[in-house]
């Protein structure tokens, strides 16, 4: 009786470790509507950000439009359990006081034109923010979801 007390014990105990281990490392699953939007924002960030040479008045359209299609990704990204990296990443990158794709549209309106140096460097960035989402939305490791991280608590 002792016996069967001991192994029912160790059972209790072993499933509350595994529980307590699996949650603290949940994290959302692939979600190809999340994937494509991802890439299909990237490339409209990219191809606008290309313009930013020309006056921002002739874009602000299609800048609206692209934080449009950004919002309503994140109220998307919202609705989804343990996605807390992949939204905390989007507030990154539509924050205006962080180095990244709001930032940058902010300061082609406030100058009118950006440099092709600026725009370069800052479209690196902007690319590889959006390089790292994408990577961690198809792979969901731990890997890809630490380089999110880093890049998140720069």
């Amino acid at each position: 009786m002792n016996h069967l007390k001991l192994n029912l014990t160790l059972f209790v105990a072993l499933l509350s470790f595994l529980f307590t281990s699996c949650s603290s490392t949940k994290t959302a699953l692939y979600d190809q509507y999340s994937y494509q939007k991802t890439i299909e924002i990237k490339v409209e960030a990219s191809n606008l950000m290309n313009e930013a040479t020309t006056p921002y008045v002739s874009h602000k359209k299609e800048v609206d439009a692209l934080f449009l299609n950004i919002d309503k990704l994140v109220e998307y990204e919202k609705s989804k359990l343990n996605n807390e990296i992949t939204l905390a990443m989007w507030k990154m990158v539509t924050d205006k006081e962080k180095n990244f794709l709001a930032t940058f549209f902010k300061r082609w309106e406030t100058k009118e034109t950006l440099s092709p140096v600026f725009l370069e460097e800052s479209k690196k960035q902007v690319l590889e923010a959006f390089d790292l989402l994408i990577q961690y939305e198809i792979k969901k490791d731990k890997e890809s979801k630490d380089a999110l991280l880093d890049l998140i608590n720069q």
